[in-house]
């Protein structure tokens, strides 16, 4: 597409965390959308970003101002970042070409969520190409994802154009042998994920608070561990069904309570002492993990091994991300979530292929469900 003197309206995900005082934590999503930023700009195009921000209950209240992102991102394009506090109803927005301007929070606006036609039009204003970069919102049918489209041609950004290319094989034709790691606190988000990748990967290895309910679907003894009732059948449904794809932890790091200095131990999987909690997976597990990891062509990693926030029970899921940077003949990717911000804390983002954006768009993509932002691109395209 030809963008010189072309208006872009870009609706990237900027939901970064931040500390008390305003200060960006961890800025993976903003530079994840530098290159479309900079290739609309060096194309000549004006450019306006739009993104949400945390959950604010009003317009007024300055914790999820995107004002400090816009100074951020002035900083590492070098160039001026102009702020946009209030929606313009009445006219087209102008500015020069290879100019850059951000709009404020989009969630500050009460038809954002509810993907309000009159928001979406006033959004419009602000472009002549729609371009969705945003992947980590693109399951959220809101007036900056979807509802723009309905007003502008759309195409998919830089960003999501990656994380497609990326994620799409793994239901279709991974690089094999191809193994999947799946962590985290819930099983049944993940069971048609699971379900999923049974069919493309040689191996799925279960770790995390998940483990807990195959285990106890095992019939084993899990004693105060986070085990999810109601989803027991299912995931003795898909012990069943999955013949020796399926691996779970051998061995688990227990403690006697939910606190770092509690009295912990290592046990079996198959006998967690009553009044005990499993908040991480074993060395014994590990050494299994990385066994069935030798030598493999793709390995898709998302959710923790344990409690990945409290030491010493973020062991697994360091020694486990440490295992994957060194599979450098492998193609490795992460779907977002917690294990990609522990694998950012822990410095090794640089060894992996793909670190996805969208932690619930991942997933959802991966269930097989339709997202709402790739549908409406999808539609213009057919």
């Amino acid at each position: 597409m030809e963008w010189t003197d072309r208006r872009a309206l870009v609706r990237v995900d900027f939901n970064v965390p931040m500390n008390d005082s305003g200060r960006i934590t961890d800025d993976s999503r903003i530079t994840a959308s530098l290159p479309t930023i900079q290739y609309l700009l060096d194309g000549g195009a004006s450019v306006v970003l739009m993104s949400h921000l945390g959950r604010p209950k009003s317009a007024a209240d300055s914790r999820y101002s995107l004002k400090p992102v816009a100074d951020h991102l002035a900083n590492l394009l070098e160039i001026p970042v102009s702020f946009i506090t209030q929606l313009d109803q009445s006219e087209d927005f102008k500015q020069l070409p290879g100019t850059l301007a951000m709009l404020e929070n989009t969630r500050f606006h009460a038809g954002e969520t509810t993907n309000d036609t009159h928001l979406a039009a006033t959004f419009s204003h602000y472009g002549d190409v729609f371009v969705n970069d945003a992947f980590g919102s693109m399951h959220r049918a809101h007036a900056s994802t979807t509802g723009v489209a309905n007003f502008l041609p759309a195409v998919a950004g830089c960003l999501v154009q990656r994380e497609l290319r990326y994620l799409s094989p793994l239901l279709s034709n991974p690089q094999s042998p191809a193994v999947a790691i799946l962590g985290g606190a819930k099983i049944e988000d993940k069971i048609q994920v699971v379900h999923n990748l049974l069919s493309t990967m040689d191996a799925l290895l279960i770790g995390g608070g998940m483990a807990n309910t195959f285990l106890r679907a095992q019939g084993f003894e899990t004693g105060d561990s986070l085990v999810e009732e109601k989803a027991i059948p299912a995931a003795a449904e898909l012990l069943e069904s999955s013949g020796t794809k399926l691996h779970l932890p051998v061995d688990l790091h227990v403690a006697r309570t939910f606190k770092t200095e509690a009295e912990r131990q290592f046990v079996a999987s198959d006998s967690v002492p009553p009044g005990w909690l499993a908040l991480d997976v074993g060395e014994a597990t590990l050494a299994h993990f990385a066994n069935r990891l030798a030598g493999a062509g793709t390995v898709f990693w998302n959710g923790p091994m344990g409690v990945a926030e409290m030491p010493p029970f973020d062991t697994g899921t360091v020694a486990l991300a440490q295992c994957l940077a060194e599979q450098s003949d492998a193609i490795t990717i992460v779907g977002g979530g917690d294990s990609a911000a522990a694998i950012h804390k822990a410095g090794m983002a640089h060894a992996f292929s793909h670190i996805s954006t969208g932690g619930g768009a991942c997933l959802e993509f991966l269930a097989g469900q339709d997202l709402p932002g790739l549908v409406v691109l999808d539609a213009q395209q057919s």
